[in-house]
């Protein structure tokens, strides 16, 4: 079986080779890129199974690099870790809000660095799985292993993890699921996430489905279904 690949985006060159080297001691095999503008133009080329990517860059702000890494339809299945200083709830939101599967704060511990990665690749093997399923209800058609969400036959573009939850409430309607649910189902169940980051994931969820927005109802002080 071939080595995965995981693509380190950070301009600290020391942090970079530590990451490098505990990395490879765990079987991967590891690239780097030291600015954001470089990682857009060499990731698709690569094709790497992860991006562990810095917020502060030169070049190109890192949730710049996300935004275009998920708009790319070459790029826009590889998971990202944010790896970065800025550790406010409002920064891991926008991160997760870009399609980030996690984000981890530095100073970090390698063990939970690799920890949380063999987490997403453990919860993202399992998600390519149930990727397979397509679900068409009401005027909704969702094929999450292309990243596709039609409204009415018309494309909505929406953040990997946005279609993952339409897609795991989609597949019952009428269920209602915790944020807890959603949150193991979508990211795993080892993912450091708050009930806001849910919350606002449904949010541009909503805005994003315009008039078919009604079909997610809150189930106040539980979570969510898809009307039936």
């Amino acid at each position: 079986m071939a080595k995965k690949l995981i693509y380190i985006v950070d301009d600290e060159e020391d942090i970079v080779e530590l990451l490098k080297f505990h990395l490879k001691r765990e079987g991967y095999d590891v690239e780097a890129s030291l600015d954001g503008t470089d990682a857009v133009r060499t990731i698709p080329r690569k094709k790497p199974d992860l991006v562990l990517l810095d917020r502060m860059l030169p070049g190109m702000d890192g949730l710049e690099v996300c935004r275009l890494l998920k708009k790319d339809d070459q790029t826009s299945g590889i998971p990202v870790i944010m790896v970065t200083a800025k550790g406010e709830e409002s920064d891991i939101v926008a991160g997760l809000e870009l399609g980030a599967v996690d984000y981890i704060t530095k100073p970090f511990s390698i063990k939970v660095l690799i920890a949380r990665v063999r987490t997403v690749f453990r919860t993202h093997s399992v998600a390519a799985k149930c990727d397979a399923d397509i679900v068409k209800i009401h005027e909704i058609s969702i094929n999450p292993g292309r990243h596709k969400v039609l409204l009415r036959g018309k494309p909505v573009e929406m953040t990997i993890t946005e279609i993952r939850i339409l897609h795991l409430l989609a597949r019952r309607p009428g269920w209602v699921m915790t944020r807890n649910q959603i949150v193991d189902a979508v990211k795993g169940v080892d993912y450091a996430v708050t009930d806001r980051s849910i919350d606002v994931h449904i949010v541009g969820l909503r805005k994003k489905m315009g008039s078919c927005s009604d079909y997610i109802e809150t189930v106040r002080g539980v979570g969510y279904r898809f009307k039936e």
